[in-house]
């Protein structure tokens, strides 16, 4: 007769059985705890991701019909840009008119209200932006002036335009007659199309265009008579460009399959290069914020859309998933509380997915049965805090423009900081010529509960959130600026950024004693309020401390590349 062991015996055998394994998989017990803690730590994170997604649930909210604009004549041009873009008080379009190309500018639409005064229907004879001589490809605002905005044209030109106040005031009443708007500075910056514009993050007066010829140009809007750097290296057309938020660096996606870094300042080779996504149409990239890493999305060779995230210092490819098979680009748009919003054309959906440790999770997706033609998103800044918006987005379908505000349904009536982290603010942190003479500063932000102005990790109070305002001058371009008189230094000599110590180590201190998550919750403990201020500011200055060193590293890489050809010359 066979007896069967216990269950608890019969368990133990096989635990015992294993053990050989295990001592020959980790033959001593610190590479065997080690191994334990990494599993641990991973479930750990799957967990806490899970309890993230079930608390900060997003869902997008279509406008009714008559908060957004309608008889939108948009352009007919088949160029890849975003259409449409946003300030917080107005929005630019690409229109399609005759007899050379025109822009329109026009009130702010909110998904919560109608238009003051404004009607939601556009009348057919409205004002325009005109001066272009051949289609407007892109249109971007000035994220330190509202009223400012630039345009790119096939005509080969980039035109400032600014919209004064009161010019919308008697909009389809008796006796209004449409006044188009004059542009108040134009450069020449290329022989070929200028297929993007785009305003340096916390530079004032300083604009990027890429032109047709595969170069980038940064220009002093005070002094526009040639471009203060000029990027080169691109091997075919230029897809796509954005800014690190303190503007040290630009990162491109080019119709040759490869993402391009340049440090704008330190001459015109990419100090970065990389293959990118492998099919030929187009790609995008945006900065992910702060987090040290870029986003792009783009085509397989297999015609799939694909998302990525690769690391911004040495571009390694982190992380790609697959879309769909859709043939429409997709625009990516990040949002500083970790999500990363991806709209492609010819859809009617926008996803969204939140970033941790390297992953994108799939939170949830807008539906429409709206094809977009193009969007953009509104500056956070803007958002309303009163109806918990943490982002807002305004599609271009057919002839309309809606605008969709995401929310995180709460029923609290106070502000909730937890949604709502420090924004990028309207204050600049340097002016053109200290830009360009090597200066580096972190960029401003606005505390959106009190309108403080943050810079850094240092806050300066304010009661309201400052908006300069800058006269542009075609005819004398040196009041755009007061910088003008400084002498501008060499693009290539950059002044060297040295790290400061203190902030590297301060945040090691204090690791160990990281607040627990009983204590982060407690709103009426002193004492977490205090540790979560003081982790706050160390990671502050932990992220300013590595942004530093890492222009060094690129200064460093530039030196190198600026050796080996000097060494190849003098072999040849």
């Amino acid at each position: 007769m066979v007896t069967k062991a216990p269950l608890g015996r019969r368990g133990q055998g096989r635990v015992h059985c294993l053990f050989p394994l295990i001592v020959h998989l980790y033959p001593s017990p610190i590479s065997l705890t080690l191994s334990l803690y990494r599993i641990l730590e991973a479930l750990d994170v799957e967990i806490r991701h899970q309890l993230t997604r079930e608390e900060s649930h997003v869902f997008g909210q279509s406008a009714k019909k008559e908060y957004g604009l309608e008889n939108v004549k948009v352009t007919n041009s088949a160029w890849d840009t975003n259409i449409i873009s946003a300030s917080a008080q107005y929005i630019s379009v690409n229109w399609n008119s005759s007899g050379g190309g025109a822009l329109a500018i026009l009130p702010l639409p909110s998904p919560f209200h109608t238009i003051n005064g404004f009607p939601n229907k556009l009348p057919d004879s409205l004002p325009l932006a005109r001066g272009h001589t051949a289609t407007v490809l892109d249109t971007d605002w000035s994220p330190h002036n509202d009223s400012i905005v630039a345009s790119g044209a096939e005509d080969g030109k980039t035109m400032i335009w600014k919209v004064e106040a009161g010019v919308f005031e008697g909009w389809g009443t008796e006796g209004w007659e449409a006044v188009d708007f004059d542009p108040v500075l134009r450069i020449d910056a290329s022989a070929r199309k200028v297929g993007q514009v785009l305003f340096h993050p916390t530079a004032s007066n300083v604009l990027a265009t890429a032109s047709g010829d595969s170069l980038v140009k940064l220009w002093d809007l005070a002094n526009p008579e040639d471009p203060r750097s000029t990027l080169s290296g691109h091997g075919d057309i230029i897809q796509s460009l954005t800014f690190n938020p303190t503007g040290t660096l630009l990162v491109t996606t080019c119709r040759d399959r490869k993402i391009r870094i340049f440090d704008p300042r330190a001459g015109g080779d990419p100090v970065r290069v990389n293959d990118g996504h492998s099919g030929i149409k187009g790609s995008r990239v945006v900065w992910m914020g702060d987090l040290d890493r870029i986003a792009t999305t783009g085509f397989s060779k297999m015609s799939e859309r694909q998302a990525s995230i690769w690391e911004a210092g040495s571009l390694n490819n982190l992380k790609t998933i697959s879309l769909d098979q859709s043939a429409g680009v997709v625009m990516p748009f990040w949002s500083d509380n970790n999500i990363l919003f991806l709209a492609g054309k010819g859809d009617g959906n926008i996803r969204y997915y939140e970033y941790e440790t390297d992953s994108l999770f799939a939170l949830s997706e807008y539906k429409s049965s709206e094809p977009q033609r193009g969007m953009c998103f509104l500056p956070r800044r803007a958002l309303s805090v009163s109806e918990c918006e943490i982002a807002r987005a305004y599609k271009v379908h057919s002839s309309s423009i809606e605008p969709i505000a995401f929310i995180v349904p709460r029923k609290a009536d106070s502000f909730q900081s937890d949604i709502y982290p420090p924004a990028p603010s309207s204050e600049p942190s340097l002016s053109a010529a200290e830009f360009f003479n090597g200066k580096t500063a972190p960029a401003n932000y606005v505390n959106l509960a009190d309108g403080s102005i943050v810079a850094g990790s240092a806050a300066v109070a304010s009661p309201t959130i400052a908006q300069p305002t800058r006269t542009f001058s075609a005819a004398a371009p040196s009041p755009i600026s007061a910088f003008a008189s400084q002498p501008p230094t060499p693009a290539d000599a950059p002044t060297p950024i040295t790290p400061r110590a203190a902030p590297v180590q301060k945040p090691v201190e204090v690791s160990s004693p990281a607040p627990s998550r009983s204590q982060s919750y407690s709103d009426n403990s002193a004492e977490s309020s205090a540790l979560r201020d003081e982790n706050a500011k160390l990671t502050a200055e932990l992220r300013e401390a590595r942004e530093k060193i890492r222009n060094l590293e690129l200064q460093v890489e530039t030196l190198r590349a600026n050796a080996r050809k000097a060494q190849a010359l003098l072999d040849s």
